[in-house]
């Protein structure tokens, strides 16, 4: 009997790295048979250059709400206003082929992924190397926005997630792309051999 796939959830507060080094490691030669990556749901708009299907499946607040009525989410969360989500279908079907996925969620979603699949989900947390370079990152990607609010509470939600680091499988800090991406792949690999 095939052997199920292994869920790895990366997470960490906004301007971590976290959607960054979950794409790059699906560009790993040795990882890109064995790996997926699952594309979520959200009602947020797109940012510049990313692409419906393939970012996220970017939907009205009417759709993900009907979607979510009807139970196709697996975990939901809503984050400065916008929802975010992962479709039970896609996870299931992935891994009842023996497939491994990636994804990010925040840490509700990481921990509801591990309460339902207990045995298959590797929790991995990217941390910032402090809370100036997470706050330097955060004026970045807010500096067309403007809104000094959202950029507060960004990080107001930032230190608390970072207190929950403990309760996850792997922590991994960002201080260097490189160096994080390579400490991601060893983890990652090491768990897929094990799994088999």
């Amino acid at each position: 009997m095939q052997k199920k796939g292994l869920i790895f959830v990366v997470s960490g507060p906004s301007g971590s790295g976290k959607t960054t080094l979950a794409k790059k490691i699906l560009e790993d030669s040795l990882l890109k048979k064995k790996l997926s990556r699952l594309v979520s749901f959200t009602t947020r708009p797109r940012r510049p250059g990313e692409r419906n299907r393939h970012d996220y499946f970017f939907v009205s607040r009417a759709e993900f709400l009907r979607q979510r009525r009807e139970k196709k989410f697996l975990e939901w969360t809503e984050y400065l206003g916008y929802y975010y989500a992962t479709a039970k279908d896609n996870i299931r079907q992935k891994l009842s082929k023996g497939r491994s996925v990636v994804l990010c969620v925040d840490q509700r979603g990481a921990f509801r992924i591990r309460t339902i699949f207990p045995k298959h989900t590797r929790l991995i947390f990217i941390l910032p190397p402090d809370l100036k370079t997470l706050e330097k990152r955060i004026h970045l990607r807010s500096l067309k926005a403007k809104n000094h609010e959202e950029i507060a509470r960004r990080l107001r939600l930032a230190r608390e997630e970072m207190k929950l680091c403990r309760r996850f499988d792997c922590c991994i800090m960002n201080k260097s792309l490189t160096r994080a991406l390579n400490e991601l792949k060893r983890f990652v690999r090491k768990e897929i051999v094990a799994n088999q």
